[in-house]
């Protein structure tokens, strides 16, 4: 069970990060399946000025010794970068195996004598309970020693021609322990490739590619998730919002796991609407209302899509915490879970505005990159994306230190965690 969080975010309470003048800025890179879902994350220290060298920054092994894996992302899997330095590293005694992954990464021109000394050491991590993670080389005759401890093998797409992609593939089939990973998809036509090719994990940007504009309708549970959307906002009767939800079960199932949910922090279980107005009030059911938009219904929008919305709104919520008033706090929440509204119902994201009742500040966000929510959308999105630039030059605008940033990135992560099934 993970720790209950609060429904409105406080400002930033102290995370085992490690001393805060030695932090360095966190990155994301999402992991989905074959079937687009989300299940785990590639968390990496981003390149800054002040940023330490990979082999020396202890920012992610110092959350996973004193905070735990629980404290980074929850339940997903957490794949970190494990330099030739970082393999000597004491502190990875007193971190949680279950569930991380390290990134080897041996130095460059590594000799057989080199590849011999380091499996040992590779052995002793495997045998404390990580998987271990090598690029594509490990499947070659040299690595011959490291190839049975690998879990995972990446392969590189920035790097390999795709005619190289197959053979490597074929070599892996042997040994039915290993797990692909395509890094770098950026484009629908490299995900279908490595995909054909038997490709288990998948990472890359090409989820968040623009939305076709062509018309679409939407699927009845989504008309009626707006609805109900409409009357929450306009503070409607009860007994109209249970009417709408008695149309679609399934809502109202994935209403209450949402609220019951341990991302929520109830002391008591909630058993319908009526009691959930009564306990946490209608306007705080608008926030949960509106991430019944992130369960794809039919499987038109990849599942990926939803779950980093949910991290988004939380993160978002989560910076503006630390600058603006606790109630401006919801409106950086919806800014957050609507960022990707177009691509959860499939149409432009003017048009899927004009169905939602919605503040103009809220809107001129989402719309325009305007007002008092964009930075901190801007920022929570620039947390999963690779532009260390933009990232740095909107962290700077938000006067907003390192160690701000990654405790609310990490405390997203987990919190989003909490409220999947």
């Amino acid at each position: 069970m993970h720790p209950a969080l609060p429904t409105h975010p406080t400002p930033m309470d102290p995370l085992c990060l490690g001393p805060e003048d030695h932090d360095t800025p966190v990155g994301r890179r999402a992991l989905l399946d074959r079937k687009r879902r989300l299940v785990g994350y590639e968390l990496y220290p981003r390149a800054t000025p002040k940023a330490t060298p990979l082999g020396t920054d202890h920012t992610l092994i110092n959350a996973l010794a004193n905070g735990g894996k629980v404290a980074l992302v929850g339940r997903k899997a957490v794949f970190v970068p494990c330099s030739d330095q970082a393999l000597h590293d004491e502190r990875w005694a007193h971190c949680p195996a279950e569930g991380v992954v390290l990134m080897v990464q041996p130095p460059p021109g590594l000799s057989a004598s080199g590849i011999d000394q380091r499996a040992p050491l590779l052995a002793a991590l495997r045998q404390r309970g990580f998987c271990l993670a090598f690029e594509h080389a490990v499947l070659g005759d040299p690595f011959a020693a490291w190839l049975p401890l690998a879990s995972y093998v990446m392969l590189d797409l920035a790097q390999l021609q795709p005619a190289a992609l197959g053979p490597l593939v074929q070599r892996a089939r042997p040994f039915p322990h290993l797990h692909l990973i395509a890094r770098g998809v950026h484009t629908v036509a490299q995900f279908n490739h490595v995909h054909e090719l038997g490709v288990h994990l998948f990472e890359g940007d090409w989820l968040n590619q623009p939305v076709p504009t062509s018309a679409r309708t939407l699927r009845p549970s989504q008309a009626t998730i707006l609805q109900l959307i409409h009357l929450l906002r306009d503070d409607g009767d009860i007994a109209d919002i249970e009417e709408v939800l008695k149309r679609d079960p399934t809502l109202s199932f994935n209403l209450l796991r949402y609220i019951n949910s341990s991302g929520f922090g109830l002391s008591c279980e909630i058993t319908s609407f009526r009691h959930a107005a009564m306990i946490i009030g209608q306007k705080n059911l608008f926030r949960w209302a509106a991430l019944l938009l992130t369960v794809p219904a039919d499987g038109s929008t990849p599942p990926a899509v939803g779950t980093t919305a949910i991290v988004r709104c939380r993160l978002t919520e989560l910076l503006a915490a630390e600058l603006l008033p606790p109630e401006e706090c919801d409106n950086a929440f919806i800014v957050g879970v609507f960022s990707l509204l177009d691509a959860m119902l499939g149409v432009p994201m003017a048009r899927a505005l004009q169905e939602l009742p919605l503040p103009e500040t809220v809107t001129d966000a989402l719309l325009e990159q305007s007002g008092p929510y964009a930075p901190f959308l801007q920022l929570a999105v620039a947390c999963e994306r690779g532009d260390d630039e933009g990232f740095a030059k909107t962290a700077q605008s938000l006067q907003l230190s390192n160690h701000q940033i990654n405790w609310a990135h990490l405390q997203a992560l987990t919190w989003a965690d909490a409220l999947a099934p």
